[in-house]
């Protein structure tokens, strides 16, 4: 017995502007698609429920396409410096939460950012130890590949003055070489295994907070990457498989090279599956990020001559993680945001073509040269990109391109202009992971919150139809399910997203007021506001 849905503006995403009248679902599939009296006439001994859409506008469940789910979760328990202006108020924040803590509790922050600082000027270590009160003390950059740490964790992480840089990693050092507390990428790993081990009841919290939220958003689905940070690959993965099973979530795990070889041995002995779970590529990073100067740029950053960005991964190295991801027939997903580390990604897939099925994907792609894309292209490769980016990056990142302006500058009409496939996601919890941001992001490409409306780049910007199809079929063919999944048609999975009036119809701006009605998985209601 199914489900029929009707009386709302129902887009099925086939084509720009294509409509029905009526859905009718029954066991997690969408059975049939028309006008409300063909349906119910056709159907009408197997109509077990009517659900009256009210007006509201329903669209193909929106997934985000890149995402740390549980990272998301961490950030809705953790101190949250996403709103901190200033070095004094991050400060005033670190001192409140040690009040909150007993003895032996690690303090971790999420979200600071000094380019949104009315000043950006990092508190110093002495600052920081001051605020702190002698807890060991983490505070993660909005971007996760820069943080602070106090003298007390530095200690218990074994980081001194003859501590050296890991490859692919900085640590920070003053005149006298100690340690200034700002950890850097690879670096960062060296906290990591100093702080205390994550419990599974801790986890499997993280999963169920994170999704609870995310369908108040109307994802129905996320691509996340997970794997390698709380643990073994089992611990983490059954944590993720139990939560998703106690709230329905589509959850495409990518498989981070460094626990790649536990997740194949682990496949062959069975390891235990769930309808709501695939596994997607083999995660490697080429390089950090644009706020953090780790970014790898082909020259040198204009704010900071002194370096163009880290290889996390040596060029030698990033061909051997990509040729070992082809030995598990795996396709890649690589983290490359600078125009430098997404040439050697080029360079490393071509050398290496995939063997099996899949879809090789290359994550942010914000910098690029025109013979990168003409090489992206040639090899099919799918991009995951984050327009909400625009709204936190520029005009800074102006600034740290200096005169440096490519042909591709978080250009994704012209990307898609190109043919290039692309998917749409957040990155959570380094941005919101409310998709409507991320849309409105890629149709306006201006900060409401600019008293100016500067507009960046505006020939760059998305229809809305166009930036619905990032989170909905782009991301299920970046994650090969475009048979199944992100239109609204017989056959397909009847997962669905409803909001309360028209977003293809208002202003733009409008999105921004724009609530969440009702958020379907597997035909049924899993979220209803």
């Amino acid at each position: 017995m199914g489900v029929l849905w009707y009386n709302g503006h129902i887009y099925t995403m086939e084509s720009d502007g294509k409509k029905v009248e009526a859905v009718f679902t029954d066991r997690g599939k969408i059975i049939a698609t028309g006008s409300l009296f063909d349906l119910e006439t056709t159907f009408r001994d197997h109509i077990q429920k009517k659900v009256n859409l009210a007006g509201g506008t329903m669209i193909p469940g929106l997934v985000d396409g890149h995402m740390h789910l549980l990272g998301y979760g961490e950030s809705l328990i953790r101190l949250d410096l996403s709103k901190v202006k200033s070095k004094e108020e991050l400060l005033l924040a670190v001192r409140k939460k040690t009040m909150e803590l007993k003895e032996g509790d690690w303090l971790i922050g999420e979200g600071w950012n000094e380019n949104l600082w009315e000043v950006p000027i990092l508190p110093t270590l002495s600052e920081l130890d001051e605020a702190s009160l002698g807890m060991p003390t983490v505070l993660k950059r909005v971007c996760r590949h820069a943080v602070l740490a106090n003298s007390k964790a530095l200690q218990l992480a074994g980081i001194h003055k003859d501590t050296a840089n890991p490859p692919g990693g900085v640590i920070e050092r003053d005149h006298d070489g100690n340690a200034t507390g700002f950890i850097k990428d690879k670096a960062i790993d060296l906290l990591q295994r100093a702080m205390p081990s994550y419990s599974f009841s801790y986890l499997k919290n993280l999963a169920l907070r994170a999704i609870q939220s995310c369908y108040t958003y109307g994802l129905t689905g996320s691509h996340t990457e997970d794997l390698n940070y709380y643990g073994s690959f089992l611990h983490t993965y059954e944590a993720l498989r139990q939560g998703v099973e106690e709230l329905p979530y589509r959850t495409h795990l990518l498989v981070h090279h460094g626990v790649v070889e536990e997740w194949k041995r682990l496949e062959k002995e069975g390891l235990p599956g769930n309808p709501y779970i695939q596994f997607g590529g083999m995660k490697i990073f080429a390089d950090g990020s644009l706020g953090s100067r780790t970014a790898l740029l082909s020259r040198p950053y204009g704010d900071d001559p002194s370096t163009n960005g880290v290889a996390i991964q040596t060029k030698e190295e990033l061909f051997q993680l990509v040729e070992k991801a082809r030995s598990y027939r795996l396709p890649v997903a690589i983290h490359a945001i600078g125009d430098l580390a997404f040439e050697w990604v080029l360079e490393a897939i071509k050398e290496n073509p995939l063997p099996g099925k899949g879809r090789d994907r290359i994550i942010h792609a914000q910098i690029l040269r025109k013979e990168l894309v003409r090489e992206a292209k040639n090899l099919q490769v799918v991009l995951d990109i984050q327009p909400r980016f625009i709204i936190s990056d520029f005009p800074w990142v102006l600034n740290r391109l200096g005169d440096f302006r490519p042909d591709y500058l978080y250009a994704w009409k012209s990307l898609i202009k190109e043919g290039i496939p692309c998917g749409g996601g957040s990155d959570a919890p380094i941005e919101p992971v409310d998709p409507l941001l991320g849309i409105h992001a890629a149709v306006t490409r201006k900060n409401v919150a600019d008293e100016y409306r500067k507009v960046y780049h505006p020939e760059e910007r998305l229809t809305m139809y166009e930036a619905v199809s990032l989170f909905t079929k782009g991301n299920a063919y970046a994650s090969c399910n475009e048979r199944i999944q992100g239109i609204i048609r017989p056959d397909f999975i009847a997962d669905f997203t409803v909001f309360d009036r028209n977003i293809f119809e208002i202003n733009p701006d409008e999105l921004l007021k724009t609530k969440v009605v009702m958020t379907v998985v597997d035909g049924k209601i899993v979220y209803e506001r």
